[in-house]
């Protein structure tokens, strides 16, 4: 009796063993790549006018993939201006659900950058036209991140008429420009910030050291410090003619080189042409003047026994020539002390003028007069480093 107790039991654990590891599968199912995905057709996309000026939302509606279970989806609106989606651009705004209200406004853009880039120009709006949609869906973890094998693309649907006034913002030129090159080893980290001219912002300058050799030589720009499509190279840029040392440009694998290592003063004038900003460059003799009372001559013109000397190397100093009269400085622009400039054409001197504050060079770029003035006494030299910025006087 005792043995047949003992089989009975066993009998019994083996079942509840295999009854729980059926559970542990059922609750655990395998990621399967879907087959089926419907995007529905609005009701009014045959015949109704959709105008995004005066929507808030575009309201689309899907069946969830094929998953064989519940899941949690992350769906992207791709929308296109071509019915065979050549075009499409996916929204930047996703959802996790399968009813997804479309903000009408980011939908508005995403179509005028795609006539722009087909030659579309802002007085060819409004347009009213076919808009195509589809949308890609994915299966995503709990934090959010895509599990390969689970994507899938819907059919197309058509908006028939889709009513889009030009929904863009204008086109500035840039606030800021910095340059990199074999100069500071290509780190955006030390780039140079180049430097507007006063009251005429967009204008930009910078003394800037072009040399090297092969793949690394030259330098570039752009308007902000990464690489991306804004970077200007040499093939981005208009060189100016009537720069004193433009002959000396020359293109070097696509950066801006020089076929004579030395100092430049690069001008960069921007301007917008359409939807692309344009830029002019001029690259002139790196001339820095002492300037004013400090000066031997104490005259505020630019006098060639003014100018600074110029370093062979990226990392040499500009020095001036020795103070001529003592100036004590002081907390108004009345005050007399150590001016320093260089010259753009066409401008008056003092639109691109600087001094030092705390051995640093401190450029006037669109602020006002500069105060407090620097003193500065007789013999004494500016010494200049447009590298690293940094200034002295001793």
């Amino acid at each position: 009796m005792t043995k047949i107790l003992k089989s009975a039991l066993l009998l019994l654990c083996a079942v509840c063993c295999f009854t729980a590891c059926s559970d542990d599968n059922d609750n655990n199912p395998v990621v399967t790549k879907p087959t089926m995905f419907h995007l529905n057709t609005p009701a009014l996309a045959a015949n109704g006018v959709y105008d995004l000026a005066n929507s808030k939302v575009v309201e689309l509606t899907c069946s969830q993939p094929n998953y064989g279970y519940p899941a949690v989806t992350k769906y992207t609106v791709e929308v296109a201006t071509n019915a065979d989606m050549s075009d499409a651009k996916a929204l930047s705004t996703t959802f996790t659900t399968a009813k997804m209200n479309v903000d009408a406004a980011e939908l508005a853009s995403t179509l005028t950058n795609l006539y722009v880039a087909k030659g579309k120009q802002e007085k060819d709006f409004p347009i009213t036209a076919p808009v195509y949609i589809r949308v890609n869906a994915v299966q995503t973890t709990a934090d959010g991140k895509d599990i390969e094998g689970t994507s899938i693309t819907s059919n197309t649907i058509t908006l028939s008429n889709v009513h889009l006034r030009f929904s863009l913002p204008p086109v500035k030129t840039p606030e800021k420009l910095y340059i990199v090159g074999n100069f500071n080893k290509w780190s955006w980290d030390s780039a140079l910030e180049m430097i507007p001219v006063n009251g005429a912002t967009n204008i930009f300058w910078h003394l800037v050291y072009i040399g090297g050799e092969g793949d690394g030589a030259g330098i570039k720009f752009n308007q902000t410090k990464a690489w991306d499509k804004t970077a200007a190279g040499f093939n981005e840029i208009k060189i100016n003619p009537a720069g004193e040392k433009a002959s000396d440009i020359i293109n070097v694998n696509g950066n801006i080189g020089t076929s004579k290592p030395g100092w430049y003063l690069m001008i960069v004038n921007c301007t917008v042409e359409g939807r692309d900003i344009k830029y002019n460059v001029s690259f002139n003799e790196p001339n820095v003047y002492l300037q004013g009372a400090c000066t031997a001559s104490g005259k505020w013109d630019l006098l060639p026994e003014n100018l600074f000397t110029v370093p062979a190397t990226a990392d040499g100093e500009f020095v001036s020539p020795a103070i001529g009269n003592a100036v004590a400085g002081g907390p108004t622009n009345d005050d007399p002390g150590v001016r320093i400039c260089v010259k753009i054409p066409e401008q008056d001197w003092w639109r691109s003028e600087f001094i030092i504050y705390n051995n640093k060079i401190a450029y006037r770029g669109n602020g006002g007069d500069q105060t407090p003035r620097v003193a500065g006494a007789v013999g004494q030299k500016v010494y200049l480093n447009f590298t690293t910025e940094a200034g002295e006087i001793k």
